[in-house]
Parts: structure tokens; sequence; C-alpha cells
């Protein structure tokens, strides 16, 4: 997956000139806090320079994976067609693009970040996006307040940066403003699956209908040390590979998600796969979540006939 062209170019406009020295020192520092999912108090994104090497390194690897989820919601709900979009602990604005390509039915969008560089650089990103949107300053466990509802919430790649104590409260604000569907997308470790399974957990206390990328409501079945999770692969861009002194020119991004939706849904799919398939000749193993609630692998030959060929286009991630 790669970057939409027109905002391609706004990041090359803003890279244009920096010091690659500097961007590649910022960039392992942004890599660093990402992998070990730092909680200092500081956000990831509070410095200039920060929010560069995110434009650079992160903000391709986050598209894919906000995209994506996003794309696995709209497949179980065709139906949906948003008009509002509400994202917050915003960034750069990289789940507004991704919003864009995926319902292009937006025609407003509220996008909240704590971090001044990191709104003023989304907001000159934003100009290149054809959705009108207002970018507000705002703490994410503080600052939610005089928001208007929207048909689509988000909050990607946050969670990780807050305290353990601060999701819950967070996550039922989140709800209230959400007209239609909340969607929630973290990194996929351990961790990342763990802070989803207690929104989940929550969101169906409060009433929520869980529409992706569980096929049913019931307790997750998947057990540690296993974990739910799905990958991206991403492209890299030459300015990518050298902040990142990297050879290869893609990445694969790890990520966990969640859609909540305030409506019921008359049919979800019957399984999810939740792991890479592992093919042979004439045949595919695939590891399901299902409908009735349990994870299971299934062998598939070509004596299956359709669902054979069915398993044999189906990607880790996909709905059966």
């Amino acid at each position: 997956m790669e970057l939409p062209a027109p905002l391609r170019a706004a990041i090359d406009a803003v890279l244009d000139g920096i010091s690659l020295s500097d961007l590649q020192r910022a960039a392992t520092r942004l890599s660093t806090r990402y992998r070990a999912e730092t909680q200092d108090g500081t956000m990831h994104l509070d410095e200039e320079l920060a929010v560069k090497a995110y434009l650079a390194t992160r903000m391709p690897a986050t598209y894919a994976a906000v995209r994506s989820s996003f794309d696995a919601a709209r497949e179980v709900l065709p139906d949906f067609e948003p008009k509002t979009f509400l994202d917050v602990g915003a960034g750069p604005g990289t789940a507004l693009w991704a919003a864009g390509a995926c319902w292009p039915t937006i025609a407003s969008a509220t996008l909240v970040e704590g971090s001044a560089p990191a709104l003023a650089t989304g907001a000159r990103l934003a100009t290149a996006h054809p959705v009108a949107a207002q970018w507000l300053a705002g703490d994410v466990s503080s600052g939610l307040r005089d928001l208007a509802p929207a048909d689509l919430v988000s909050i990607a790649y946050v969670l990780d940066e807050l305290p353990s104590r601060a999701i819950a409260p967070l996550i039922e604000r989140l709800w209230s403003l959400t007209a239609g569907v909340l969607m929630v997308v973290e990194p996929g470790t351990p961790a990342g699956w763990k802070r989803i399974l207690a929104v989940r957990e929550q969101l169906i206390a409060g009433g929520a209908h869980i529409v992706a990328p569980c096929p049913h409501m019931a307790s997750c079945p998947i057990t540690e040390p296993d974990w739910c999770h799905f990958s991206r692969k991403v492209a890299r861009s030459r300015v990518h590979r050298l902040a990142k002194g990297a050879e290869a020119p893609w990445e694969e991004e790890k990520f966990v998600y969640l859609a909540a939706s305030r409506a019921p849904q008359p049919s979800l799919p019957r399984a999810r796969v939740i792991a890479p398939p592992r093919t042979a000749s004439g045949r595919v193993r695939l590891k399901l979540c299902s409908l009735d609630g349990s994870a299971c692998e299934r062998l598939l030959t070509k004596r299956d006939g359709q669902a054979y060929r069915d398993a044999r286009r189906a990607d880790w991630g996909d709905a059966l």
C-alpha cells in the first residue's frame, strides 16, 4: 500500500531542505519510542523534527494500518455512508486521508491534536485534501469538551501513549460522540491487543455492536502467548529508505483494530482469517475466528470446490 499521490507530494514539500542526518536521528528516536510504547508523559510528536521524521518513516505505515482497518469496516457495513468525521489524537492527519479514501461521502472533518507542531503540519497537508477539515488543539484525555457527535469517530495509535487509567474514560467519551461507527487502531503488539480487548469489553457493556474484525460478540477465543493482529505491506519512498537506512523497498506494519457500531448488523462474516494462510499444492490451511466465537484451523483442498478457490484468494485479515 502507498500513500495517496496528493499526500505524498505535500509531504515532500514539507520535508524539502531538511538535513538527512537530522532526519535520521529523529527517525531513530521516534522508532525507538514506538517500539517500546514509551509512556513518559511526552507525546511522540511534541517536536517539529519528530513530526517530520513521522512523515518520512511512520506515516506510510500508520496510513496503511488505518486504511486497512477502515476498509474492513466498510466491507462489513456496505450501507454506512458517513458525512461527518472526528479523529482524536490526529497527529498530522493520517486518519483523515485514510477515511477520505475509504468513504468519499465524508463532507466535513474535525481533528483534535495536542501537539502544536503536529497540528500545524496536519493543517498544512490538509490543504491538499478535498474534505473541509477543522483542526482543534486539545489533550485527548481532557480536551474533548464542546465537540459535536460525528458519524465516524476514530482514534489511532494513541492509546499506547496514555496511562492505562486514562483509557476507559476516553473510550466512554468517544463512544458518546459516536453517531455511527467508532474505530480504534493500535500497534499489533501483545500489549496493543490487550488494550483492544479491554476497549472491546467496555464497548460491548455500553451497548455497542462489534462489526470488525470479530465476526461475533463472544469473548475473544485467542489465548496467550498468541495474540490477534494483522499485517500490511507498505511501500517505502526514497526518503523513507534513507531516513531508516533500509535497503528493502517495503516494510510490514503489524496492527490491531476494532470497529464498533451503534446499529445492530443483520449479518456478519462467517469467519475472518487471523493468520497468514499456509498454502501447498492443492491445499490451503487457514486459521479462522468464526461466527460461533471459536478460533480454529481449517484445511481446504480441491475437493472443497468453491470454498477452496475462495481460500486460495484469501489473505491475512480477510473476511470470509
